[in-house]
């Protein structure tokens, strides 16, 4: 029974979050443990991108499929949420438009549309003067755009937000700035966990232990190397301008730049705020910006969207994602009884945030397993 059971969650960022709230609101007893801040790592650093259609690829059905899955239930998730928590989260719906600048680029675009087509998703092709229909601040170099209007986005800094109030809201217990030091398992049972510095440790035991520690879940002890996740951060910077009159968008943009190192996009938030982003960097726990970073990130969105040459800079920050070894998620069982995972989303916390919340509050609760996440356990890393 859910009241019965009493879970640790190792990670406060979305995922945990949300773990935690829907097993607070089924009665369970929940106690989350953070190494810093609640949300103030890979949750806030993310654009909050509602993508698997701009990001879709024949090689990997299963994680589009999951993506789509997850998608699908945002419009519950968001009401669920902003009732619990009583406040919005910024989830809009205008769609995404993937963009070229130049003909390498415009066949790259034709490659993922018949991707796309292929895979049956709902995408259309434009021409230029379309898009700039549809974003009138677009450059004229653009040559052909793809319209997935079923991709949406949501303000993941308030997301973190509203999941931190209405997790406590239903009884969950947070504590911030508590390092786990070490899960405790004995005879194959993980039985709790040791918080703080090993010299002052102390353990607190569970029936459950949820790994939702994002890059840093391969980092604490008790976990056998051999059935260790495998999870590397991913370094990501970005930045964040202020909108004015005149040069605003409405629309995510996203780039193909087939010549360049990386491609950006433009994630337009309510309050006027632009974020562009983002590098993709295997540097370690290294979060330093870099002149070079910014000033990809800033070409690319010029070359897009000229008119960001004149926009004031808010912000900019750096941010690890959590990278498996094949960048999709790790979720579920583990070899190691009582021990879920729920790591590893790489480029889809955001996105991927409402089916893992829901999926394993479920696993845990009732020990079905959805062939949703079946796919996506630890044990296929150890079965190949």
């Amino acid at each position: 029974m859910a009241e019965n059971r009493n879970v640790i969650i190792i990670g406060g960022g979305v995922i945990g979050l949300g773990i935690g709230w829907q097993l607070a609101k089924a009665g369970a007893s929940v106690t989350l443990y953070e190494r810093d801040r609640v949300g103030r790592a890979a949750s806030w650093a993310a654009a909050g991108m509602l993508a698997p259609l701009a990001e879709a690829h024949t090689e990997e059905p299963e994680l589009l499929t999951l993506g789509c899955h997850s998608l699908a239930r945002y419009p519950q998730w968001v009401k669920e949420l902003e009732a619990d928590a009583d406040m919005s989260i910024g989830y809009r719906a205008e769609g995404t438009l993937i963009v070229g600048l130049e003909p390498d680029d415009t066949h790259q675009l034709r490659h993922l549309y018949a991707s796309q087509q292929q895979l049956g998703l709902d995408a259309e092709w434009l021409i230029g003067r379309e898009a700039r229909d549809i974003e009138p601040a677009l450059s004229p170099r653009v040559t052909a755009a793809i319209r997935c209007a079923a991709d949406h986005q949501v303000d993941n800094r308030r997301m973190v937000t509203a999941l931190q109030r209405a997790y406590q809201a239903c009884g969950g217990v947070l504590h911030e700035n508590s390092c786990v030091a070490h899960i405790e398992v004995k005879n194959g049972v993980a039985t709790g966990v040791s918080v703080g510095e090993p010299s002052r440790s102390r353990l607190h035991e569970a029936d459950v232990i949820v790994l939702a520690a994002g890059p840093w879940s391969s980092q604490i002890a008790g976990i056998p190397d051999a059935i260790r996740p495998p999870v590397r951060p991913v370094k990501g910077q970005m930045l964040a301008l202020q909108m004015e009159a005149g040069i605003a968008i409405k629309t995510v943009i996203r780039t193909v730049r087939a010549r360049h190192p990386i491609s950006v996009y433009l994630v337009p938030r309510t309050d006027g705020r632009l974020i562009i982003g983002a590098t993709s960097e295997e540097m370690g726990f290294d979060t330093r910006l870099t002149a070079g970073g910014l000033f990809e990130l800033l070409r690319g969105a010029w070359e897009a969207v000229p008119g960001v040459y004149e926009l004031p800079i808010l912000e900019t920050w750096t941010g690890l994602r959590p990278g498996s070894r094949d960048n999709a998620p790790i979720l579920g069982h583990t070899p190691i009884d009582n021990l879920i995972v729920a790591t590893g989303h790489y480029r889809n916390g955001i996105l991927l945030t409402p089916v893992t919340a829901y999926e394993i509050a479920k696993l845990i609760l009732t020990g079905e397993m959805s062939p949703t996440i079946a796919p996506f356990q630890l044990k296929r890393f150890f079965n190949s």
